[in-house]
This record gives C-alpha cells, structure tokens and sequence, in this order.
C-alpha cells in the first residue's frame, strides 16, 4: 500500500483569489491548437477587468487563434521558503483586439515583447472557466535546493 500522508491535498480556489493570484504574476504559458495539436507557448500577460492581455506575433499563436479562437492558459508559482505552491487555469476564447482608452494603453506599454520587436497583435483572452489549486507542501516535499538555484542547475 502507498503512503500517502505526505502527498499535498490541494485547496480549491474560488475565482477571486485566481483572479487576485493571476494578478501578481505576468508570465503563463498559453495552450492552442496548432495544425490538430496542442501545442505550448511561453507569454507574459496583464489582467484586464476579467479578462487577460498579450501581445504576439504573426506564426502558430496567432494563427492558432484566428482558426480555433478556445485556448488555455496557466500560470503557477512555488515558494520553497513558504511551503507553498498554486495554479491557476483559465480557459476562454481569444481574439485580437484594438488597445484604445488609458487603461489599455497601459497595459499595451506593460506588454513589451520579449523579443522587443514583431508584436504587432494585442489578445485579449475572454473566459469561459477559471480555475485554481493551492497546495502546502509537507516538509519532506520541500525543494532542497532554492527555485534561483535549481534554474540555475539546468542552465548550466
């Protein structure tokens, strides 16, 4: 029989709290469908109202949300410090938008590309669910090793 004392039960987040958690963050990775496949990508992001925003490029995101407009996106974060992990889940449709009034125009600056250039798409995602899970890790589930330095590992 499998022990499971040690696996970490996850607290089910309403939507306000996803909502407040997405906020803190700025960077998610965004599901779509690519030529009948999922396929990955890394984005960072702004909370708009209830909805998200990003910038893309023309290729596979942009192509992907022109042909089948439903996507994904997660974000997460992990203290070891604190014993605590969450994730957050929105799925929704996605369609290019036009940034127009103050608080867009923010949001648009906030939004500098990765690549800092051939951004010239603003999504906005719209969603249909938001889900999340929050997680406290027992303490022999805590990273040995701090988040800087296990990334730094896998660079090396």
């Amino acid at each position: 029989m499998t022990d499971k004392s040690n696996v970490p039960v996850p607290e089910i987040l309403d939507p306000e709290e996803c909502w407040d958690l997405l906020g803190q963050t700025g960077v998610g990775r965004l599901a779509v469908i690519a030529d009948g496949h999922p396929d990955v990508f890394p984005v960072n992001f702004k909370v708009d109202g209830d909805t998200l925003v990003f910038r893309t490029g023309s290729g596979t995101k942009q192509q992907a949300i022109q042909s089948d407009a439903t996507v994904a996106l997660e974000a997460d974060a992990v203290s070891s410090q604190f014993g605590l992990a969450w994730s957050v889940v929105v799925k929704g449709k996605a369609a290019e938008t036009t940034p127009t009034g103050p608080d867009l125009d923010d949001i648009r600056r906030a939004l500098f590309p990765w690549q800092g250039v051939g951004q010239e798409y603003f999504i906005r995602i719209t969603p249909e669910s938001v889900t999340g899970r929050r997680f406290t890790m027992n303490a022999p589930l805590l990273w040995q090793a701090s988040l800087d330095e296990a990334t730094r590992a896998g660079l090396e």
